[in-house]
């Protein structure tokens, strides 16, 4: 079985951050939960890279090579890359996608 290297961005990395440190907030057990949930999965992509769907809003505009696993609210997104799957975003399922990218592509 082909093994892939799990790269996180940047971008991803802040992701995590920013929401681990506002669920630590209200719960720190809930926020180790929820951050290992979502390192298992992120590894899971090592092994399996095409488990993720499509990313609906970018397929609209013909963009496939984006990908997503959904942990309970959450969106990791990803790309694959020859023998690398990179981390693009963790970003909140109930926020508008479309919003949040053309924040970052300001930025």
């Amino acid at each position: 079985m082909k093994k892939y290297k799990l790269l996180w961005t940047e971008t991803a990395l802040k992701d995590l951050e920013e929401i681990i440190e506002y669920i630590v907030l209200d719960s720190v057990e809930n926020a180790i939960k929820q951050y290992e949930k979502i390192k298992k999965a992120a590894k899971s992509l090592k092994t399996f890279p095409d488990q993720g769907r499509i990313i609906p809003e970018l397929y609209k505009q013909n963009i496939t090579k984006y990908r997503e696993l959904i942990i309970e609210s959450w969106r990791l997104m990803y790309k694959k890359e020859m023998e690398t799957i990179y981390m693009m975003a963790v970003i909140d399922g109930r926020r508008n996608l479309e919003d949040i990218l053309m924040k970052r592509q300001l930025r």
